[in-house]
């Protein structure tokens, strides 16, 4: 072992920081006291801090002419703490590409170029980067033309027709879009039925065990009768205007238009007529509400040719044709009906009808304010001697490759996802059903699952599950809000309460989120009223052929034909 170590003296300085200021007694004495045979050794900053002194190396193989006491700060003859050499530790980074195999055309093209200079190493980046790119177009290129529909434009490029023509003497009195739809909110209370119309059958509960497995082949109801009548031509709401019961009047089928109007896509268009101090809402004969959208708010494309069974006026049709033979089918048709205080006000006598209730309600808008609306309900179930409303829907599928579910395959084990599609496809229909239930106050949802025996195949249907659902649970889960709902309709009355007497139509924007109000003349959209559209240069839109309500019935007798005249 080597002596104690002993630090030695170190002065005191009372006057500051540091050691003293040298004189001549401090100088000697300090000198003294410091260790022998230290080397000294100057260096900056910059340099790396090593050791200064080693007491565990081994003093074997000590060189002559050195002592053992100033060994230990002797580094001259050890290379273990050598400075360090920063030439020695760089590494140059290879970053040329590999060796290519020199074979093929590649190999050939360079044999030709090789006396060329070699590119920048820049410019070598930037090649690769095209390449990249035109390798990515080249991909998008060959998925797109493998993709379903891929030839035909994309979703928002499509030009949608507006549902009326727009006519020269029309006066555009305002535009609301749809952002300021979405910020109202009123809150009505419970309504009061004033009058019920009509009988409905018992609905047939066999049907909820109805699977894909064991699917239903749908019926068609030719004898049956369905109304689509307007506000204005109803007997009981106009009794019920001559008896000042209301102010405001409507039917579920327009209401429920308005309520939802955000969410829809298509044109469509409401006829108001301002008389006195009492509004009516209408809709025009052969309006587009008589009939059911398919895939309307789907960021897939349909077939714009009218004559394709795909296109979105002949799926309108079947999906109509579709929804009425369901809503008759799932019923116990043995002759016993539920009455109420009024006959179908819309039947003659020994007319064969539809199963259905008419409901005419009234909500309080205002203290002065009432709304009267004929709300429909189309089968009535009793379970423990409670009876109980129900409205009865069908969605349609036509061809799976435009939802991309195949409910053949998902209904009995995926039921949420199929139903999910079909909200992110027909949200409005979904949403203006909802708000009919709502306003019907029915007590049950039933929603039928029907497809076509085979996609090119739009005559055959079958059924393939039917689902039921409380409506204010459904509008919860769809995200409709009620109170919002009511406050359109609210904002609407209240807009149209300011105009003067006359004759109005409120259209919805084929191409854009918003409705307008024209000012029309009052023998607009009556059968001696004679349409001039506006020439294709100041029309905005090209306007859309009418359809007819009684299409509905005429499409469904043409259907019968033609599958007639295939089979002969």
């Amino acid at each position: 072992m080597v002596g104690g170590f002993e630090v030695g003296a170190v002065p005191f300085n009372p006057d500051g920081w540091g050691p003293p200021e040298s004189s001549g007694t401090a100088a000697a004495a300090s000198a003294s006291s410091l260790p022998l045979h230290v080397p000294f050794a100057p260096f900056s900053r910059s340099d790396k801090v090593g050791r200064i002194a080693d007491w565990t190396r081994s003093l074997n193989n000590q060189s002559k002419g050195h002592k053992q006491s100033d060994s230990i700060f002797d580094f001259s003859a050890d290379d273990s703490f050598a400075p360090l050499d920063d030439d020695a530790s760089f590494r140059l980074v290879d970053s040329k590409p590999a060796p290519r195999p020199k074979f093929g055309p590649k190999w050939r093209f360079n044999q030709h170029h090789r006396s060329q200079l070699p590119q920048r190493r820049d410019e070598e980046v930037e090649a690769k980067k095209r390449e990249a790119e035109k390798e990515r177009a080249r991909r998008d290129r060959l998925y797109n033309l493998n993709r379903p529909g891929a030839n035909a434009p994309r979703r928002e490029a499509a030009a949608f027709k507006s549902s009326v023509d727009i006519q020269p003497e029309w006066n555009m009195l305002d535009q609301i879009p749809f952002s300021t739809f979405s910020k109202l909110s009123f809150a009505v209370p419970e309504p009061e039925d004033l009058l019920l119309c009509g009988a409905l059958e018992y609905y047939d509960r066999t049907y909820d065990r109805v699977t894909p497995k064991n699917e239903r082949r749908l019926e068609r109801f030719k004898n049956r009768n369905f109304f689509k009548v307007t506000t204005t031509d109803d007997p009981v709401i106009r009794r019920l205007a001559n008896e000042d019961k209301a102010t405001v009047f409507a039917t579920d089928a327009i209401l429920s238009a308005l309520m939802c109007a955000p969410r829809s896509v298509y044109s469509w268009d409401i006829v108001i007529q301002r008389v006195g101090n009492k509004l009516f809402f209408d809709k025009r004969d052969g309006s587009q509400l008589d009939l059911l959208s398919v895939h309307e708010t789907s960021q897939e494309p349909l077939p714009e040719a009218k004559d394709d069974i795909n296109s979105a006026y002949s799926l309108s049709v079947e999906a109509a044709y579709v929804n009425q033979n369901f809503s008759q089918q799932v019923l116990i048709r043995d002759g016993n009906k539920v009455t109420f205080d009024e006959p179908n006000p819309f039947a003659n006598e020994g007319e064969e009808v539809a199963s259905v209730a008419y409901r005419y309600r009234r909500w309080k808008l205002d203290d002065d304010m009432h709304l009267i609306a004929r709300c429909e309900v189309q089968s009535v179930n009793e379970i423990n001697k409670q009876r109980s409303f129900l409205t009865l829907n069908a969605l349609n599928e036509f061809d799976s490759k435009y939802s991309g579910v195949d409910w053949r395959q998902k209904l009995e084990t995926q039921r949420g996802a199929v139903l999910a599609t079909e909200l992110k496809n027909n949200a409005n229909k979904l949403a203006k059903w909802t708000a009919q239930a709502l306003l019907a106050s029915a007590d049950y949802m039933k929603l039928g699952f029907v497809s076509r025996v085979h996609p090119r195949d739009h005559f055959n249907h079958v059924i393939l599950a039917v689902q039921q659902y409380k409506p204010r649970d459904f509008a919860s889960q769809i995200n409709l809000n009620t109170s919002n709902m009511w406050g359109i309709v609210k904002s609407i009355v209240d807009l149209c309460m300011k105009l003067n007497e006359g004759k109005y139509v409120l259209v919805k924007d084929p191409s854009k989120p918003q409705v307008r109000i024209y000012e029309v003349p009052a023998d607009a959209f009556e059968n001696d009223y004679v349409e001039e559209p506006l020439p294709e240069e100041e029309q905005a839109q090209p306007p859309v052929e009418d359809v007819e309500a009684s299409e509905i019935t005429v499409a469904a007798n043409d259907v019968e034909d033609k599958e007639i005249d295939a089979q002969a």
